[in-house]
């Protein structure tokens, strides 16, 4: 069964409490936009789960959003058609409705991945693409220097990418997404060359990891990463970042087709 929030939430994190900037922050990028897009392929008709305030929908001709939190489907800009309140583990659609469907950065939130995944295939003829990260690879970011609960949050909520090509069968392949260094989407290794971006709370909470530690591990990793970069002890070690045009970490598309 599937717990909701207040706000209509479903999974582990609340978006009514946490989301409120969220479409600020987390602004579509079209370099990103592209390895979806070449995911679906020539899919005219794509259900997009968990779709948030409506990042990556112009990636086919027509998209049915799916999203359960009330705070988020309020951000959803006016030129997207509303989005259907309905979870992944239970999506309203007919068998085979839909040419592809996609899920981005959703699919750690949900309470039972496997049910969901299950579902999408169900109403989908075609590709299944799910943006995610892999967790054998999110501590090798240098934030963990900083703010390791962070990251070991993050690892321990993403599923593994076997467990995803599994939960979906068929044929399957991982492709790794480079992050470029402008990246206007703004999860926490799109900022690798930016690390002062991720002094400011608001950016920090648009990431939802960051709403599973308290507020020492904040505190922390505020004092110690400005003392690091007021001393030059991040440049030292980190700087060569600052020019790297782009950024391989554990950002990957994983796509099924039956």
């Amino acid at each position: 069964m599937t717990t909701r929030t207040q706000d209509g939430s479903a999974g582990d994190v609340d978006y009514g409490a946490i989301g409120a900037g969220y479409s600020s922050h987390r602004r579509p990028d079209e370099r990103i936009a592209r390895f979806i897009a070449r995911a679906l392929g020539d899919a005219q008709t794509v259900l997009s789960v968990g779709a948030g305030a409506g990042s990556y929908e112009n990636a086919a001709p027509s998209v049915t959003a799916v999203e359960p939190s009330e705070s988020m489907r309020a951000q959803r800009p006016a030129r997207l058609a509303r989005a259907v309140d309905a979870v992944a583990e239970d999506l309203p659609f007919a068998d085979g409705e839909f040419d592809a469907a996609m899920t981005l950065f959703s699919v750690h939130q949900w309470s039972d991945v496997r049910a969901g995944l299950r579902e999408m295939r169900r109403v989908t003829r075609g590709p299944v693409v799910i943006l995610t990260c892999d967790p054998t690879s999110v501590r090798e970011f240098w934030l963990y220097r900083y703010a390791p609960e962070v990251l070991d949050t993050e690892a321990r909520r993403y599923p593994g990418v076997e467990e995803l090509a599994a939960a979906l069968g068929g044929t399957g392949t991982v492709t790794t997404v480079p992050i470029p260094l402008d990246c206007t989407d703004g999860f926490n290794e799109a900022y690798y060359g930016r690390p002062e971006v991720l002094l400011d709370p608001t950016a920090r909470q648009a990431c939802s990891a960051w709403s599973f530690v308290d507020d020492r591990v904040r505190e922390h990793f505020d004092t110690s990463l400005r003392h690091d970069l007021e001393s030059g002890a991040w440049d030292a070690e980190f700087g060569h970042l600052r020019h790297r045009p782009a950024y391989e970490g554990s950002l990957v598309v994983v796509r099924a087709t039956p």
